[in-house]
């Protein structure tokens, strides 16, 4: 997966647009010193987004905006 194209949008939310969900929009916020996924403006033709997606999406969207360091260190990571 890659990371299309982003921007921040009002609020401080970042709109970002990945390549395997062309269709959708999908909306990040800033926790802290990282952003997370908090919204999905979804549409029909894109496929189902998985856990995995949203863990790739992270990493990607933090990498670019310098944060993945801070992604990585966060406190409620599973693994």
């Amino acid at each position: 997966m890659q990371l299309i194209r982003w921007s921040y949008s009002r609020r401080g939310q970042v709109r970002a647009y990945f390549d395997r969900f062309p269709q959708s929009t999908l909306y990040f916020r800033r926790i802290r010193r990282y952003y997370f996924l908090f919204t999905i403006d979804w549409h029909e033709e894109d496929p189902i987004v998985t856990d995995e997606d949203k863990e790739q999406m992270h990493r990607l969207l933090n990498r670019e905006l310098g944060r993945e360091k801070e992604y990585l260190k966060r406190r409620t990571r599973s693994s």
